[in-house]
Parts: C-alpha cells; sequence; structure tokens
C-alpha cells in the first residue's frame, strides 16, 4: 500500500506543478497577486496532491468494486424494472451530493437551491435509466446521442439566453469525482453478462447520457424561472496575512468538507451495505479493502475540495480579474488555454477513465495519448471561454457547431471511441473546472463589465464539448493506423506466397 501511496503522489505532484509553475510566473511577471492569496494557493496545492492520491486509490479499492459488483448481480437478476429503478435512485442519490452541483446553485439565485438540485438530479436518474436499457438491449449510442443533443440544441433557443450558459454548465458538474467511479464501473458490470461482441464497448456512455439529461431538466426548469435578476455572489473572503492566517482558514474548512463528503458517500456505503447482505458477493478478506477503500475516498476528497476551493477559487477570480483590466488583454486566451491544458491532468476522475479505457481496450489505448487529446481539447474550449468573454459572443455560436461537429463525427468513428469520447467530456469538466477556470473567468468578465450569466458562465460546457471532438478524431487516427496496418501485413502475406510459388515452380522445373 505504501508504494501505491508513493506512485499516486507522483502521477499527483506532475499533474499539479505545471500549474503551479504558470501561476507562480503570472504572479511575478504579469499580474500583481496578494501574499496572502498566494499562501492560500500553494497551501490548496499540497491539499490537492494528497487528496488525489488518497482518492484515486480508494475509488480502485471501494468504488470500482462496488459499482461493477452491484451492475453484475443487478443483471444476473434478470428483473429489468429493478436494474432500472435502481439506476434512477442510484443516480438521483449520488447527484444530490455532488459537491460541483451545490457550488453551481449557489451561483444561480434566480432559482431555489433545493429545486435546482433536485431537478438536476431527476434529470440524472432518468437518463442513466435510458443508459441502462440501451445497454441492455445493445441499442446504437450514436443514434441515441444524436436523438438528445439534437433536443438540447432545439431546446436551446426556447429559453433566456441569460440561463443558457447555466443549463448547459449543469450537465458537465453533475458527472464529478463520485459520480465517475461509481457510474462507470456500474456500466462494466451490466455489459459483462452480455456474450456479443459490442458488450465491452457498450460500457461506455453512461456518463454522456447522464450528462445529457440535467440539460434538458434546467432547459425546462428555465422556462418556468425567469433570471434576468440573478447575480453571482462572491465570498467574504478573510483577511491572510501569515502563514499562520492560512493555516486557520484551511483548518476550519476542512471539517466542512469532512462532513459534506461524508454525507456524499453515505448513499454508496449503504449501497454497498444493502448489496453484501441481498448477496453476499463479498468474502470476509474483500470486505475490510473496500471499507478501507471507503476511508481513502472520504479523506482524499475532503482534502482535494478543500484544497480548489479555498487555494484554487480565489486565486483564479484574481488572476482573471487583473488579466482581464490589463490594456492588452488579449493575453487572457493564450494563458487561458495553458491553464485549461494542465487543469484537466489534475480532475480527480481522469484516473478512472484511463483504467477502464485500458481495461476495455487491452491497454492498446495508451494513457498518453489520451491525456494529450482531452488537454488539447479542454485547452481550446478555455481558448473560446476566453474569446467570449473579451467579445461579448452567444455561446451557440460555439455550441450549435461543436455539437453538429460532434455528432457528424460519430458516424464514422467506432462505437468504442464514441462512447470513450462522449464519456471523456463529462469526466473532463469536474471540481478543477468549476472551482479554478470558472472563478477565472468570472472575475475577468467582471473586470471587462460583462454579464456575468451570459458571458462567464458556459465554460463548463465548452470544457465538457471540446474532448468529443478531440477523442473521436483520435479514434479516426487510431482507426486509419489500424487499416494501413492490415493492409500492410496482408501484402506481406501475399509477398509471401509468390515466393513460395516461384521456388515450387523452380523445383518442378
Amino acid at each position: 500500500m505504501n508504494s501505491k501511496i508513493k506512485t499516486q503522489l507522483k502521477i499527483s505532484l506532475g499533474s499539479i506543478i505545471p500549474i503551479i509553475f504558470i501561476v507562480f510566473l503570472l504572479s511575478i511577471f504579469v499580474v500583481p497577486v496578494t501574499v496572502g492569496t498566494m499562501m492560500l494557493f500553494f497551501l490548496g496545492s499540497l491539499f490537492l496532491i494528497v487528496g488525489m492520491a488518497l482518492f484515486d486509490i480508494g475509488a480502485d479499492l471501494a468504488m470500482n468494486k462496488i459499482g461493477e459488483g452491484m451492475g453484475i448481480e443487478l443483471a444476473g437478476t434478470g428483473k429489468r424494472w429493478l436494474i432500472l429503478f435502481t439506476a434512477f435512485l442510484m443516480g438521483f442519490l449520488v447527484t444530490i451530493a455532488e459537491p460541483d452541483l451545490k457550488v453551481l446553485a449557489q451561483q444561480v439565485p434566480a432559482i431555489p437551491d433545493k429545486i435546482l438540485i433536485l431537478t438536476v438530479a431527476t434529470g440524472v436518474g432518468l437518463f442513466l435509466m435510458l443508459a441502462v436499457i440501451r445497454i441492455l438491449n445493445g441499442l446504437s449510442l450514436s443514434l441515441i446521442l444524436m436523438i438528445l443533443y439534437s433536443l438540447i440544441l432545439v431546446l436551446s433557443f426556447l429559453i433566456p439566453d441569460q440561463f443558457l450558459g447555466v443549463a448547459y454548465d449543469s450537465g458537465g458538474v453533475t458527472t464529478g469525482p463520485i459520480t465517475v467511479p461509481f457510474i462507470m464501473s456500474f456500466g462494466v458490470g451490466l455489459s459483462e453478462l452480455r456474450l456479443d461482441k459490442d458488450s465491452s464497448n457498450d460500457s461506455f456512455g453512461l456518463i454522456a447520457l447522464a450528462s445529457g439529461g440535467p440539460i434538458i431538466a434546467v432547459m425546462i426548469l428555465g422556462t418556468i424561472f425567469a433570471p434576468e435578476n440573478a447575480t453571482v455572489t462572491e465570498a467574504a473572503s478573510s483577511e491572510i496575512v501569515t502563514m499562520q492566517d492560512a493555516f486557520s482558514v484551511f483548518a476550519d474548512r476542512l471539517l466542512l468538507y469532512i462532513k459534506e463528503v461524508g454525507i456524499t458517500i453515505l448513499p454508496l456505503l449503504g449501497i454497498y451495505g444493502f448489496l453484501q447482505i441481498l448477496t453476499g458477493r463479498y468474502r470476509s478478506h474483500e470486505r475490510l479493502p473496500i471499507l478501507i477503500g471507503f476511508g481513502y475516498t472520504w479523506i482524499g476528497l475532503s482534502l482535494f475540495l478543500c484544497g480548489v476551493n479555498e487555494g484554487f477559487s480565489p486565486l483564479g477570480r484574481q488572476l482573471g480579474y487583473q488579466l482581464g483590466q490589463l490594456s492588452h488583454s488579449w493575453i487572457l486566451i493564450p494563458l487561458g488555454m495553458a491553464m485549461g491544458y494542465y487543469t484537466v491532468k489534475a480532475e480527480p476522475a481522469i484516473q478512472t477513465l484511463h483504467k477502464q479505457v485500458a481495461s476495455v481496450t487491452n491497454g492498446t489505448i495508451p494513457p498518453k495519448d489520451m491525456d494529450l487529446a482531452l488537454s488539447v481539447g479542454v485547452s481550446l474550449s478555455v481558448g473560446l471561454a476566453t474569446v467570449r468573454i473579451l467579445y461579448h459572443i452567444n455561446l451557440m455560436w460555439f455550441v450549435l457547431p461543436g455539437y453538429a461537429l460532434a455528432l457528424v463525427l460519430t458516424r464514422f468513428v467506432s462505437k468504442l471511441f464514441v462512447g470513450i469520447a462522449f464519456d471523456s467530456g463529462g469526466v473532463a469538466s469536474g471540481p478543477m473546472t468549476s472551482t479554478f477556470l470558472l472563478p477565472l473567468c468570472i472575475g475577468a468578465c467582471q473586470a471587462r463589465g460583462g454579464n456575468i450569466m451570459t458571458d462567464a458562465f458556459g465554460l463548463v460546457s465548452l470544457v465538457a464539448l471540446t474532448p468529443l471532438i478531440a477523442i473521436q478524431l483520435m479514434g479516426l487516427k487510431y482507426q486509419y493506423r489500424t487499416k494501413k496496418a492490415k493492409q500492410s501485413v496482408l501484402c506481406r502475406e501475399d509477398d509471401e506466397i509468390i515466393i513460395d510459388f516461384s521456388e515450387d515452380s523452380e523445383v518442378e522445373g
């Protein structure tokens, strides 16, 4: 276990160091950042590094095993009503407790927090049921995605512009660090009992459909609540003068995150207990590691969320505001792209995606290729978000052609890459996006005197969109290489036949 912790700490450190380096250079050469904010940032980075490592170990020990085991047991019952009801209940309960959703709800005062959270949770539950129906019946993911996003694009023209970004962002924040490992492994468990050739490919796609449900649900809600008077409230910041002040902030807030994360994982612990009592699936030597995994998940996610919320969020807002005030504010675009490129590497659910892809493809898709595609995609999305802020461009000018291209690509890419691509969009738009990149855009928007609801919100949706295109393009590249390799093998076989034939002819002569 100690060696595993060391390995994960190295991975976490490698993900965070580029962000620290960029911020450090910016604070010296480009924009002034207060010492107190930098203290919080460095402490937050430490919390984030340790939290990422512990969370990833916990997801391996507990979340993935329980989700997969639950999928296998439910599929084995053959009772579809039970499978669908459990999928809805699981999606609903886990979404209610997602920390990212609470952050988004607090930013939209035009709608009561509870109503927004319940609406999003209902959307996730219903569309998770749809995802399960697709797996059980082997339905085309590409076709369902086309219908789903066509409906979303039509609804986009029927809701107020000020609510558009919030609706699209809701789809990204629901697939957070708790939801992703559990739902993805649940899909693997369901698909394992299907014996056809496409069963492993169909294990992907649950995150994609679970992300689409909240968008539609919130769009419908947006026709009821008028968001004209909605404003974004800023949290009161503590005065940080000494390192002791910074530690006090983290010590006070950490207790709150421990409580919130405990509430988040409680439904999953209940699901594990219910599954164990009902089926006795896990033997005595497996139970303790699973409980230890829950402990790692609890501590790791608490540290991670405390680090990004208390250390990264204030810095993101201050950096964005300072960059937005510069006379050469265009610099916000390349700097935002650079931060987006490295920030996605720190998303806690990325490792879960890598492991499932490696498992299904037997390691033929290297994590470094996935990382590159996701980083380029998110970098582009942050660049587009900053362009929107600087030039007040409507979100639909990016969303409409973006989803159109993503859906067209589904007709040319294999089922496997379609599922991976649309799942990766939800995975990429995690807590690092909502608590670091979104505050960066909000700060820049405030400095430019823009409308936060129309100009800043929508970043999460762009972060969720660009990986759909980037991963599918990577899939086209892999398909071309595979086809070329097959042709090369056939050519070599033909050459051998010709040689053998000529030798036989000589012998006979």
